[in-house]
């Protein structure tokens, strides 16, 4: 008998393919290899033109998906300009055209604009829901959506493959980041499109975020790439391809291609706990007597341990520890 899988799966979703739709093949490839029914489910939801990097989550790491959704993401996407379509990205019909471009020299100074806490009106066609239904659905019914600001954090903004303070690669720069104003004969660059690398905040919409932009630099445009290089602790290094894991699937176990289950927590500290009072904690028991440790355990989650085993998410308060989420794994490593 193939052992329970628990978790992570860091899979490298392609375009075209939904989330759920990824959760159901690996449910499959699972099932075909004769490993026994497993929850499954995932850290994110990417849209089916999106790629790259989908935490999935297996057994008891489902217990830690939602923290997945606050996670911080980082995507690289492509803005084309000239062009806004009512999705937003290619599957949407035209709704605004531009001929104007604007200068490869504006665009770096425009992004400061969209770093830090800013407000965005999120996609009409998104999943949020207006007075019970969702917005997609109204909009594809030909109904007004009119959606509300909400503050999101743009933690950083920059072109692809430059760091934010790199200098302009333009053969007109200056240290001003635009082109010499009392040089008649600098060529001015514009462009057609760019690609741009943003690390956001849960509930930031990448398609609003192009939307914006292309509207302070005086024109239009809408996504044509969009790809989560990382979600959370997880980056796209760390991830497989769906045929990937269906051909190791035939021979290697895949426990040996899943990420453990505290990788998802790779920012919370270790209480360490001795069998009897890891059983106290199974039982859903408080610990008062913890281990003295210099400077005392600070406030805060922690991830109780047996050993290398995770016991519990527990959340400490003056001394104190109590259960938040316990996880129900063997004692010693399958």
């Amino acid at each position: 008998m193939k052992p329970q899988l628990h978790g992570w799966l860091i899979l490298d979703k392609p375009r075209g393919l939904g989330s759920t739709q990824a959760v159901g093949a690996v449910k499959r490839i699972m099932r075909q290899a004769g490993y026994p029914k497993t929850k499954v489910g995932h850290g994110g939801t990417l849209d089916p033109l999106a790629e790259g990097v989908l935490p999935i989550a297996l057994g008891e790491a489902t217990k830690l998906a939602g923290r997945m959704l606050d996670a911080s993401k980082i995507y690289e996407f492509t803005v084309q300009f000239g062009e806004q379509t009512d999705t937003l990205d290619t599957e949407g019909e035209v709704i605004e055209r531009s001929d104007r471009r604007p200068p490869m020299a504006a665009i770096p100074a425009i992004l400061d604009h969209f770093t830090g806490e800013i407000e965005q009106a999120p996609p009409s066609y998104s999943a949020i829901k207006i007075d019970g239904r969702r917005a997609y659905d109204r909009a594809r019914a030909g109904e007004e959506v009119e959606m509300k600001l909400r503050a999101v954090t743009v933690h950083s903004l920059d072109l692809a493959g430059e760091r934010s303070d790199a200098p302009i690669r333009s053969v007109f720069a200056t240290s001003a980041g635009r082109p010499d104003p009392y040089d008649p004969a600098a060529p001015l660059e514009l462009a057609d499109a760019v690609t741009l690398v943003a690390h956001v905040s849960k509930g930031t919409y990448i398609r609003s975020l192009a939307r914006d932009i292309a509207r302070a630099l005086g024109t239009v445009g809408h996504v044509t790439y969009l790809r989560r290089v990382k979600a959370g602790p997880f980056a796209e290094e760390q991830a497989i391809s769906l045929d990937s894991f269906e051909e190791s699937s035939k021979g290697a176990p895949l426990q040996d291609l899943l990420l453990p289950l505290e990788a998802g927590l790779d920012d919370i500290p270790a209480l360490k706990l001795d069998p009897d009072s890891a059983q106290a904690v199974r039982q859903g028991r408080v610990l008062s007597d913890l281990p003295a440790i210099p400077g005392g355990w600070p406030d805060g989650l922690h991830l109780a341990r047996l050993d290398d085993v995770p016991v519990a998410l527990m959340e400490i308060t003056g001394g104190t520890a109590r259960v938040v989420r316990g996880f129900n794994l063997p004692d010693v490593a399958e």
